[in-house]
């Protein structure tokens, strides 16, 4: 055995290539800690002290606090010193535990994301989070390691060394440099998120949820009653319904803050692209440039109606396992205005002009029908069963069916129409294109190249209208993107077209129509 690969008294190899995780890891476990107790200390007291004396309440819930802070410090500690990590001429390696010891490894030629995190602790400390990953989507995480923490030094210097080998040579260098960074005004688009209503929503339920530790969730539900004593069903339901509003909103935009604060967008010599962005928590994303298949405009209703939009990257191995299915890592641009998201949409694909806002063929008057036929349908069954109750079980609920009745039906006319004048397909160069959707609008472009297989699906009330759905198979991205509901002929002549020869030996040619020849009716001859 050689002293580079000798073993030290804890059992790890030791040796120059070896190297530790920073050891204040310890500390910010303590402090993570010593937070998560504080945070549980006052409701534990609380639950405690109605069959304890106050006084007593507390010193056992103080001794389970430094109880749980020494045994995860300790528990840490040992992590630290058992763990090691080596990034050879051909491997990434990581070796740590005690008692069920973990050797994982990597073949650096197969490394293809190296992303960098830090919590606001981590900053403060000059620490980060490496994660290094193959792009595989396995579960279990065995095309990842994760490095928890090392300086943000060693951070960079591991994801330039990692991700030297996907420097490509030859490439134009015209778009490298600074694609895009954050305006500030670009924070009005977070109120109108969906997001808004959701945050608005778990607001009412942390205030009962708090009530109730403090044994007051009666006391605030009387209270609430009382302030509509007097009002309608639906003038107490609009209320509510605006008042949560405004309060997502301002969560809305706490969160926009936090997530996209300081972001950029830029392009790094060798083609890859790396995003930067977070308040207090700051991620750094890399994603290689040849694993990229297209992008996707994504335009939520709300963000929609302000014209903006969002980019999202097309791209193999964003997912690196089951425990890191963060739908933001993929997102290049936060909501936008539409003419920058199209203008940084061209320049990550190198194009002049983004494949997206090409001139799409539109789709039958047979997809409009379908669509108002199921907005309508999911309208008008709850309103059937809400009369029904409401006649039969307790009568407000009349009120109630009256009222999504009313709003639901004219809505969801609008969303269907809307969504059908959304539908639509087409091949702009070296991309074919697809868009539809109505409260989450997404037009992709995905490179031809990058298709791999389509799928038909046509049901039966597809084929009485004469459409079908084309799917079209990557290894990128969701892994499908579909044409929906489009005419028959004009679906597989697209996609035979956008793919040549992937689709065409399945297809059979539809022989012309034959005229029949005109015929002459004989006639009496007049005299």
């Amino acid at each position: 055995m050689t002293p580079r690969e000798g073993a030290g008294s804890d059992g790890i190899p030791e040796g120059p290539e070896w190297r530790r995780l920073d050891r204040r890891t310890v500390l910010v476990t303590a402090a993570v800690l010593t937070g998560v107790a504080s945070g549980g200390a006052v409701p534990a007291v609380l639950a405690l002290s109605t069959a304890l004396p106050w006084w007593r309440a507390a010193a056992w819930v103080l001794a389970g606090a430094v109880l749980l802070v020494a045994c995860g410090t300790v528990a840490d500690h040992v992590r630290w010193r058992r763990t090691r990590y080596r990034i050879g001429a051909e491997r990434a390696e990581l070796r740590t535990g005690l008692l069920l010891v973990k050797r994982r490894s990597l073949a650096r030629a197969r490394i293809r994301t190296v992303d960098l995190t830090a919590h606001p602790l981590l900053r403060v400390l000059g620490l980060v989070r490496v994660r290094i990953g193959t792009g595989e989507n396995t579960g279990g995480g065995e095309s990842t390691l994760a490095l928890d923490p090392v300086t943000r030094a060693e951070g960079e210097r591991l994801r330039r060394v990692l991700l030297a080998h996907t420097v490509r040579d030859g490439v134009d260098g015209r778009h490298d440099g600074l694609l895009a960074t954050l305006d500030p005004r670009w924070i009005r688009y977070a109120p109108v998120s969906f997001l808004a209503p959701l945050l608005g929503c778990a607001a009412a339920g942390g205030v009962l949820q708090v009530s109730e530790w403090f044994g007051a969730q009666a006391a605030v539900i009387e209270w609430a009653g009382e302030r509509f004593e007097d009002a309608s069903l639906l003038w107490a339901i609009v209320v509510l319904v605006l008042l949560a509003t405004a309060v997502g909103a301002v969560g809305a935009l706490g969160l926009w803050t936090g997530m996209w604060w300081n972001h950029r967008l830029e392009r790094e010599p060798g083609g890859t692209l790396r995003v930067r962005r977070g308040l207090f928590t700051t991620r750094s994303v890399s994603i290689e440039e040849r694993r990229l298949r297209g992008v996707e405009i994504v335009e939520p209703l709300g963000v929609r109606l302000c014209r903006a939009a969002r980019v999202d990257a097309v791209a193999t191995g964003l997912t690196h396992d089951d425990g890191d299915r963060h739908g933001e890592h993929k997102t290049l641009l936060p909501p936008a205005p539409r003419a920058i998201a199209d203008r940084v949409a061209a320049q990550v694909l190198r194009e002049p002009v983004s494949p997206t806002s090409a001139p799409l063929i539109g789709h039958p008057r047979a997809a409009r029908a379908r669509r108002l036929r199921r907005a309508l349908g999911g309208v008008l069954l709850p309103v059937a069963v809400l009369t029904v109750l409401g006649a039969s079980v307790a009568s407000g609920l009349l009120d109630v069916a009256l009222l999504c009745a009313l709003a639901g039906v004219p809505l969801a006319v609008l969303l269907a129409l809307d969504a059908y004048r959304g539908l639509g397909h087409g091949v702009s160069g070296a991309y074919l294109v697809t868009r539809s959707g109505s409260l989450r609008r997404g037009t992709v472009a995905l490179r031809r190249d990058g298709v791999i297989g389509w799928t038909v699906r046509q049901t039966y009330f597809q084929r009485r209208a004469g459409l079908l759905t084309l799917t079209a198979t990557t290894a990128a991205g969701s892994g499908a993107y579909a044409v929906l509901d489009t005419g028959e002929g004009e679906g597989l002549a697209f996609a035979d077209a956008a793919v040549p020869g992937l689709l065409g030996p399945f297809l059979e040619p539809v022989p012309p129509t034959k005229t029949p020849p005109a015929t002459t009716e004989a006639r009496p001859t007049e005299r």
